[in-house]
């Protein structure tokens, strides 16, 4: 089995927290969101749209699909209870 360093100081970490207590778990937590915090970089001005046109082109796609799927099950359901197609 393998162990990188990241693993032995992760476990080195949690069982220091684990002998301290609660208190020190807590700020050992905080501690540890703030590390992560601030390795997140803001997108520039072109990635920022860039990333907002690819959400926005996924999300309509997704809405076409399901708008499909709808249509579709619906003219099924009109079929197996009888009544015909309702569009």
């Amino acid at each position: 089995m393998e162990t990188t360093a990241d693993d032995v100081v992760a476990k080195a970490k949690q069982d220091r927290a684990e002998r301290r207590g609660p208190f020190a778990a807590i700020v050992l937590f905080i501690r540890q969101v703030i590390a992560e915090l601030r390795k997140v970089v803001t997108p520039t001005r072109k990635e920022l749209f860039s990333y907002t046109g690819v959400v926005l082109v996924f999300v309509v796609v997704m809405m076409i699909l399901v708008s499909i799927l709808d249509f579709a099950f619906g003219l099924g359901v009109g079929y197996v209870f009888g009544n015909g197609p309702t569009a």
